[in-house]
């Protein structure tokens, strides 16, 4: 095997390029990740075995990582939406990101770049759940210098159904 393919032990090959028929088997399953193996075939126009086997390519190479359910959070009990915007110490991401995931209603975390350097969307009850969250929560973790709460106004979900 030439030295850029090898791989490290633990780690995954790089994932085969996505043909046509795979990026449909996607789309599909990212609007209903409850589809049945028949109807992801069915919709794709291949075997019940093809559309199988390629799920479970998919599956291992990474490409796709779970299934789950769609939540209106709103609706869940969870009234208050917000993006958090945090500054931390240099080379603190591991640490900062790990206490991150402990904190209840976190939905998605993200190292970015530009004037801030976490984005953080949570999910809370209300507002003094929110308050609490930021002021008691987020903003007692060491590495944290700074936050900044934006406010979700209303949410418009791209990969829902019409």
């Amino acid at each position: 095997m030439p030295a850029e393919q090898m791989v490290n032990p633990g780690e995954r090959p790089p994932a085969r390029p996505l043909d046509p028929i795979d990026r449909d088997i996607l789309r599909m399953l990212q609007t209903d990740g409850r589809a049945s193996i028949r109807s992801v075939a069915e919709y794709v126009h291949i075997s019940r075995a093809n559309a199988y086997a390629r799920i479970n390519r998919l599956i291992d190479d990474g490409v796709i990582r779970g299934f789950s359910a769609r939540i209106n959070q709103e609706r869940a009990g969870q009234g208050a939406s917000a993006y958090i915007t945090l500054k931390i110490v240099q080379n603190s991401w591991r640490t900062v990101r790990e206490k991150l995931e402990q904190l209840p209603g976190t939905a998605h975390i993200a190292l970015v770049s530009g004037d801030f350097d976490v984005l953080l969307l949570v999910h809370t009850a209300d507002n003094r759940a929110l308050r609490e969250l930021v002021l008691t929560r987020i903003q007692s973790i060491p590495e944290v210098l700074s936050t900044r709460t934006l406010l979700v106004f209303e949410e418009t979900d791209l990969d829902a159904e019409p």
